[in-house]
């Protein structure tokens, strides 16, 4: 039965399904004897809380703790860090950055971490020097955030230069553009930069679409790190097949990759289905039988892997509890390179170039670049309704240290690509700044 419901009534109403669906949920992980991620930082308090003995074991054990990336802790885990380090007594050391905190959505609280510096029993040493960045982008990172921070660039790391291209049509219009027109000036300007040392960054996976497109229709190398990518970037069995691949492709001749060295990484993957050093010889035996009958630069990816899969690894992944969830990468790539989806014509020497060190232009999202450092950085689809997204976004000023995080990422050079009528105000923020017409 549906009922028609008011402006006011409807999210009051889509609140209490919400609500309705999650204990719906927790329910069923109970009767399962399951948890989720969520529940693990919230069991491990619970513990903390209810076991005395269990604090004292860990500050046994480790009398430090140290905490990277601070800012994007939750609740639990700071509530953790707390009773440990000002209850139990443990050390901490934590590294953090509240302009860099963009990950709102999984819970994490930057103002955790300015709590902690306000506690009287901490000593706070406040970073100034960037040592990526050349001091013009530094500069311009200020405006981008919309605070100032007193940032240095180091010495050594040039002046470096923000260019602005606002764009009129649709993105797949501003893609040709930015391989039609920016990457060749930066690559005449800077000759001796790597295609791998270029990264298009933009707000959404959908927006990479157009971009991956233009990119392939002007024979760019490229990569894609966004929720399109073919696999996850962290997938460590698709990235060991590249090297086979890449083995496969040319290596066997140039001896890059090395023969060796894929197969220690083979071992350290599979280690758990290579328990004794007879099995990790007869693997390495069998591993070159196999790469070398599949010698074919030309041949389907997809029946390169399958069959390589079929005669040796999937007995060792299904032997190997910790890569369950690598086993559902690869078949979702087997999936996407069979016959009807949409990687069906890719080549094993196509999919040789998709890990990232084979000097391709890297395509991520803002979010996914996050730590990372390229010698030019596109900044792409900044626009108003993007960054910041127009409904149901993350907050503004998150929006904005999501901006000011791919405005870091440059050493040299930021190119800023919009909408003529539709610029982000944060663009505009920043050119004003700079007094840029």
């Amino acid at each position: 039965m549906w009922t028609t419901f008011g402006r006011r009534s409807w999210p009051t109403f889509r609140r209490r399904l919400t609500a309705a669906l999650v204990e719906a949920y927790e329910a069923e992980l109970r009767v399962l004897r399951c948890i989720d991620f969520d529940d693990m930082p919230l069991l491990a308090v619970r513990a903390l809380r209810e076991n005395t003995w269990l604090q004292r074991a860990l500050l046994a054990k480790y009398p430090v703790l140290a905490v990277d990336e601070y800012q994007d802790l939750g609740g639990a885990l700071h509530r953790i860090v707390m009773g440990l380090c000002f209850s139990t007594g443990m050390r901490l050391f934590a590294v953090g950055d509240v302009d860099q905190s963009i990950y709102g959505f999984t819970g994490a609280r930057p103002e955790l971490l300015q709590q902690l510096c306000e506690r009287e029993d901490v000593e706070v040493v406040r970073l100034r020097l960037n040592y990526r960045s050349g001091s013009s982008i530094v500069a311009a990172s200020a405006y981008a955030l919309g605070e100032h921070r007193d940032y240095q660039a180091a010495g050594g790391a040039g002046e470096g230069t923000i260019y602005f291209h606002p764009q009129y049509g649709q993105y797949q219009a501003h893609a040709q553009y930015v391989f039609s027109n920016i990457l060749p000036e930066i690559m005449a300007r800077a000759p001796d930069l790597k295609f791998s040392d270029v990264a298009i960054l933009y707000p959404a996976a959908w927006i990479g679409n157009a971009v991956a497109e233009a990119a392939q229709a002007n024979n760019f190398p490229f990569v894609r790190t966004d929720g399109n990518a073919l696999y996850p970037r962290g997938s460590r069995l698709m990235r060991w097949f590249e090297q086979c691949a890449a083995w496969c492709v040319s290596g066997w001749k140039t001896g890059t990759p090395r023969f060796a060295r894929i197969a220690r990484d083979g071992r350290a993957l599979f280690r758990e289905a290579l328990r004794t050093e007879e099995e990790a010889d007869v693997f390495n035996r069998a591993l070159m039988r196999a790469l070398w009958r599949r010698r074919d630069s030309s041949v389907s990816v997809h029946e390169w892997l399958a069959s390589l899969n079929t005669e040796l690894i999937e007995s060792l992944v299904g032997a190997s509890r910790s890569l369950s969830e690598e086993q559902a990468h690869l078949s979702a790539f087997l999936e996407r390179t069979n016959s009807g989806g949409d990687c069906e014509e890719m080549t094993l020497e196509e999919f040789s170039g998709q890990g990232e060190g084979n000097n391709s232009i890297i395509l991520s999202t803002l979010h996914s670049a996050k730590g990372r450092e390229f010698g030019a950085v596109i900044m792409f689809a900044m626009d108003n309704g993007q960054v910041p997204r127009a409904v149901a976004g993350p907050p503004v000023i998150e929006s904005r240290r999501l901006f000011y995080v791919g405005f870091t990422r440059a050493k040299s050079e930021v190119h800023m690509v919009y909408s003529a009528n539709r610029p982000s105000p944060f663009v505009l923020e920043v050119q004003r700044r700079l007094n840029v017409q």
